[in-house]
């Protein structure tokens, strides 16, 4: 037989109606509240709440999104293995060729009563050359342009002026993110190299309560071009190295922006 006690707690909470009641809406209320202000931009890089930004799980989240797609392009992109029995069928086809291959040539060399050695080692028909005219041999030589060094040199585009320079080398898996500090319309020139490697990129851009993503790329070894802000904020390049072995990663910018924000 039950009985009530009015004056009995369970952690703290008056084993009541009402006590119960508010202690189930305020736990599902810090369960939302941790959902929006934690899980959401850290797993899904969503920010319905703005302290995501301000965290700093918001960029968290988009890093994990960028890699998840990734991992699913490199998936979708495996090499193609072929079914062993097309194999062995294409080398049996080869093999019947390179038979048919033998028996035809014996075949031509028997009609034509020669072996292709002895072609080989006949002398050169003699062809008969014409005279060249006299006066084309007495011509006196056209008299050669002197190179217009000097032009050309001065046509020769100037090598571009760089402001800042960085270099990363990246573990296999490992990424790293390069922005610019520009304003709205603002143009910075850059080039990046893999230096004979191959890099996953995202160029992208975040500020002003806005973000966007410029361009991405998979195994690229090297990008030359122009930057221009969307938006007053940070404007940059995440890479990331998706092989085997190390890659340096090696960047140069120039033209318009405040400064570079670089680990």
């Amino acid at each position: 037989m039950n009985r009530t006690n009015e004056g009995a707690q369970v952690r703290g909470v008056k084993a009541t109606s009402g006590g119960l009641i508010r202690s189930t809406l305020l736990s599902g209320a810090a369960a939302l509240g941790v959902l929006g202000v934690v899980y959401l931009p850290a797993e899904y890089g969503m920010d319905p709440t703005g302290f995501g930004a301000v965290l700093g799980l918001t960029e968290m989240g988009q890093i994990k999104q960028q890699l998840y797609a990734e991992a699913e392009a490199d998936a979708a992109a495996a090499p193609v293995v072929l079914d062993p029995a097309v194999m062995a069928r294409l080398e049996r086809m080869e093999a019947q060729l390179a038979d048919i291959a033998a028996i035809v040539g014996a075949d031509v060399l028997r009609d034509g009563g020669a072996d292709l050695t002895d072609v080989a080692a006949a002398p050169e028909a003699s062809v008969p050359v014409e005279a060249a005219p006299a006066e084309a041999a007495t011509a006196e030589p056209a008299p050669v342009a002197a190179a217009p060094t000097e032009a050309v040199a001065e046509a020769a585009p100037a090598a571009p002026e760089w402001r800042d320079e960085v270099s990363y080398t990246l573990p296999p898996g490992e990424g790293i993110e390069v922005k610019l500090v520009m304003e709205e319309g603002q143009t910075a020139r850059f080039e990046w190299t893999a230096n004979g490697g191959v890099v996953n990129y995202d160029t992208h851009g975040d500020g002003s309560g806005q973000k966007v993503s410029y361009e991405q790329g998979r195994a690229v070894p090297e990008q030359a071009g122009e930057l221009t802000a969307a938006f007053t904020g940070n404007h940059g390049w995440f890479w990331r190295n998706r092989t085997d072995a190390p890659v340096t990663v090696t960047l140069r910018t120039g033209g318009d922006y405040a400064e570079m924000k670089a680990p």
